[in-house]
């Protein structure tokens, strides 16, 4: 099967096409600090086989929490915290990845001012964000700089930086969201000009052989949002410094979507690898590895993010190949379980 097959992108390979998507646990220090829970979460997934591991979104400044026990990488100590859980996920076999994040409108940490492209809070019970002024989205772009390099310096194999959910670098995008009248509001090249300078800025000091993820939100679900040809015309700018895009949906304003089934995501993501020719990930209630291959075989996505099925089963590569009764290798130290059946 395809799911089980190696996959290379730029000089990285992983050993089968499963990414477990990054997710929030809310168990970081107030700090920004990674803790015991992250290294035995993060391990456990790459014991059990996955590919990709996609860790949690880490606010690259303290206002840029979406929460007080959110990962941070503001600091070089913060990321000397994750250099470990990188090295022991690594030497288990899983390539490791970081998402960069600022939450915009959406912090809930406890922050004096929250910003956002537009003075425009996320619903009616949410705080006023301030509107950035230039000097603040030039501090923002540098932040991102800087927690890069500090992810490349912890061992990172990829860095995915995120522009979806309706956080800091998504509300640029959406129209709902940026009703600003400068350089960075009113057309698509506007918009999209903040996260053309953050991925810009991440280049300077990525090593040039590691690739790089966008992850995005290609549907808004609002007439007057985000649709998926929008996301296609801005993946078109920034195409020069993507290797691949993580697309889902949603997350820029309280509706939700209209309908939730395995896989709901994925004609978006079809749509946008069709038009922009940018490999992709899928994600979206994926569970089922016969689903999985389908997708993965009929070329609608290049890899397929397990979220809810991951956190249910850290095993859920190697439970799944002994389902479909694949010669699929299992970590030596629990190959008595692998042969003994019933």
């Amino acid at each position: 099967m395809k799911l089980f097959t190696p996959y290379t992108l730029k000089n990285l390979q992983l050993r089968n096409h499963i990414v477990m998507p990054p997710m929030c646990m809310y168990s970081a220090g107030t700090d920004g600090m990674p803790t015991d829970f992250h290294f035995t979460h993060y391990t456990s997934r790459a014991v059990g086989g996955v590919g990709l591991i996609i860790m949690e979104a880490t606010a690259v400044i303290p206002c840029g929490r979406i929460s007080d026990h959110c990962l941070g990488l503001w600091n070089d100590r913060q990321a000397e915290a994750l250099a470990p859980i990188v090295a022991a996920c690594r030497k288990q076999g899983a390539a490791m990845a970081i998402q960069l994040n600022h939450a915009g409108r959406k912090c809930e940490a406890d922050e004096p001012v929250i910003y956002a492209p537009s003075a425009i809070p996320f619903d009616e019970k949410s705080p006023m964000p301030r509107e950035m002024t230039r000097a603040d989205i030039q501090d923002t772009v540098q932040a991102f700089r800087a927690a890069a390099a500090r992810a490349a310096s912890a061992g990172f194999d990829i860095v995915e930086i995120h522009a979806a959910h309706g956080y800091l670098l998504s509300e640029f995008l959406s129209p709902l969201t940026n009703t600003r009248t400068d350089e960075y509001g009113g057309s698509t090249e506007n918009r999209t000009r903040l996260l053309k300078e953050v991925l810009e800025a991440v280049h300077e000091v990525w090593p040039a052989e590691r690739p790089v993820l966008l992850r995005v939100s290609a549907e808004d679900y609002e007439p007057d949002g985000m649709h998926p040809e929008e996301m296609a015309r801005i993946l078109e700018i920034v195409k020069p410094y993507v290797d691949m895009v993580d697309i889902s949906t949603g997350g820029v304003v309280p509706t939700p979507p209209p309908a939730l089934y395995p896989g709901y995501q994925l004609k978006a993501a079809e749509y946008i690898r069709q038009q922009v020719g940018l490999p992709t990930i899928a994600v979206g209630l994926l569970t089922d590895p016969h689903h999985v291959e389908e997708i993965l075989c009929s070329g609608r996505a290049d890899l397929t993010a397990l979220g809810r099925a991951l956190l249910r089963d850290p095993y859920w590569v190697l439970h799944a190949a002994r389902e479909l009764d694949l010669d699929y290798p299992w970590p030596e130290q629990y190959l008595r379980g692998f042969k003994v059946r019933k």
